[in-house]
């Protein structure tokens, strides 16, 4: 018989078996354990974002990469991952999101080996593009299952919640856990980890981790996939290299932004056209989607954008240790947790427009707070801000990605998580160009008049706080002191000035946030995500052609929902 051996074991399910239990996990209490395998994939996608930036002096100081070379050791892992997340997304919808997620896992574990045990830049930045590759294959896979095994809204819900606050514990521990393994280790300790967490979740994904497919209809969009990384590559690097201080229009910057924007023009007609689509563009045309992947680009980039000053503010003007600056930054951590923890129960109270707009208030109110931040330490000030500002985005954060993922149609699932990624991605890099380039506007016209400074050396001064320090170190005397006590106050000035500006943008936020649906419909998937599965001998049915859902006559999965009408 087809598909067994000779001792009559099953050697690859059929479809029908494959259907079938994806259906009893997606039932049973096992889908909490699928949750729990996913969330440790997250954290260390979410971990490796942000773990080596304390360890790039101590990567500095070993390897002693250029200029160049030491901004890609740490850019070359976000570019490629935000570059490769539609393509492995789609490509997940089609051959299976369960085998690009373990593809993934394999990729992540060698790539961290060799990245701890680099012995030149090169090979290092190397191996954080193989990072980059294994997360973007991770990181829409985990949520495309997490869509397919809670076909419930309200279980969705909830476990869109702990997704995300577990993401928020991944990105935020980075800086502690680095610090704390550069200052007791080497810095080749915080790609390590990787590796034993890696070997163990490979062999338990591969047993627990149900298959699923989306849309399989005509063939998958090559050049429509390679067109949207290289579309995506080109905007993120030109955002990112506005963002490291050169002019919008400076060439470096200006050529791969405009050169991706026309890529990804190209790439969206392209899909226009096809009959069988890598992403239905037809989903942009609900205003809950297109709102919902608004809201975590704005979210994203006020969260990165403010993180990053943040930073900066607690080591230079405060001159705290890495080690102390991320644990000043625990508090965001924790309330975030406390925002994703709650938010199922807040999302089906007071439905998704209230809970986004409320997000972007919140964090609105933590950003005019930390405007009182001084040239002084204010610790009990900075963690009413930090905690505000981490339950009110990650509120934001949790609800327009459940509305945006509720939204598609669970055969584009792995489409619908990679836009939603992308955006994040797209969010955070636009964050840093934006709020930086603000943070630069008023902070360098502070230090154009020091007293005993000559031109020159103001000039060097007005790129960095940093880049002041070493200048004023270096004059000494007077005019160093006065150099030093001008850009302080400057780079404090900035800060209160980007922080306006954010909170201006976060109001913006909340206002877009009035065209998402006032109640959190908990109606049965149309798209028949919860059905059983097709016995032996029956047709398996076909995909429905992503668009816009039309009301079925079906019976509520749940009891009606207080305050709305059933």
């Amino acid at each position: 018989m087809s598909g067994t051996n000779p001792g009559g074991h099953n050697r690859t399910p059929s479809p029908w078996q494959a259907r079938a239990r994806l259906t009893a996990v997606a039932g049973g209490t096992n889908r909490w354990l699928v949750l729990a395998v996913l969330c440790v994939s997250l954290v260390l996608v979410a971990l490796d974002a942000t773990i080596l930036h304390v360890a790039v002096p101590a990567v500095t100081e070993d390897l002693r990469p250029g200029a160049i070379e030491l901004l890609w050791i740490v850019d070359a892992y976000p570019l490629v991952c935000a570059s490769l997340l539609i393509l492995f997304g789609t490509l997940g919808d089609r051959v299976g999101r369960r085998r690009i997620l373990l593809l993934g896992y394999g990729l992540f574990g060698v790539a961290s080996a060799i990245a701890a045990f680099a012995d030149n830049a090169s090979v290092l930045i190397a191996a954080r593009a193989l990072l980059g590759i294994g997360g973007a294959m991770i990181m829409p896979a985990t949520l495309s299952i997490l869509r397919q095994v809670f076909p419930d809204r309200r279980e969705r819900a909830l476990a869109i919640g702990i997704w995300t606050a577990v993401a928020a514990i991944g990105a935020a521990s980075g800086p502690v856990l680095g610090g704390f393994l550069v200052q007791h280790y080497w810095w080749g300790s915080v790609f390590l980890i990787n590796i034993p967490l890696m070997a163990l979740i490979l062999p338990v994904g591969r047993w627990l981790l149900p298959e699923s497919r989306g849309a399989s209809d005509g063939p998958w969009d090559v050049l429509g996939a390679l067109t949207a990384a290289a579309g995506v590559l080109g905007v993120v690097l030109g955002v990112k290299r506005a963002g490291a201080g050169q002019n919008l229009l400076d060439l470096k910057a200006l050529v791969p932004l405009l050169l991706g924007a026309a890529l990804l023009v190209l790439f969206v007609r392209r899909q226009k056209r096809r009959a069988h689509p890598l992403i239905d563009m037809r989903m942009f045309s609900r205003a809950t989607f297109t709102t919902s992947v608004g809201c975590i680009v704005l979210a994203m980039l006020a969260l990165v954008g403010l993180e990053l000053l943040a930073v900066q503010y607690l080591q230079l003007v405060l001159h705290l240790s890495p080690l102390e600056t991320g644990l000043r930054l625990l508090p965001l951590t924790f309330a975030a947790m406390a925002a994703g923890a709650t938010g199922s129960y807040t999302l089906h109270r007071v439905g998704p427009r209230t809970m986004v707009s409320l997000g972007f208030v919140l964090t609105a109110l933590a950003v005019l707070l930390l405007t009182l931040m001084g040239l002084h330490d204010r610790p009990v000030l900075l963690t009413a801000g930090f905690v505000l500002l981490g339950f009110g985005l990650q509120t934001t954060l949790f609800a327009a990605y459940e509305s945006m993922l509720s939204e598609a149609p669970v055969e584009a699932a792995g489409g619908a998580a990679a836009i939603g990624e992308t955006s994040y991605q797209l969010g955070a890099g636009m964050g840093i160009a934006l709020l930086g380039s603000v943070m630069n506007a008023a902070y360098a016209p502070g230090l154009a008049d020091v007293a005993g400074v000559p031109a020159d050396q103001a000039a060097g001064a007005a790129h960095s706080l940093g880049e002041a320090y070493a200048i004023a170190g270096h004059l000494g005397g007077a005019a160093g002191d006065a150099l030093y006590t001008a850009a302080r106050t400057s780079f404090v000035y900035g800060l209160h000035v980007t922080l306006v500006v954010s909170a201006g943008l976060l109001l913006a936020g909340a206002v877009m946030a009035l065209k998402l649906p006032k109640a959190m419909e908990c109606a049965a998937d149309a798209d028949g995500a919860d059905a059983p599965g097709p016995g032996p001998g029956q047709a398996q049915p076909k995909s429905p052609v992503a668009g816009p859902k039309i009301p079925a006559p079906a019976k509520p999965d749940h009891a009606p929902v207080p305050g709305r009408p059933a």
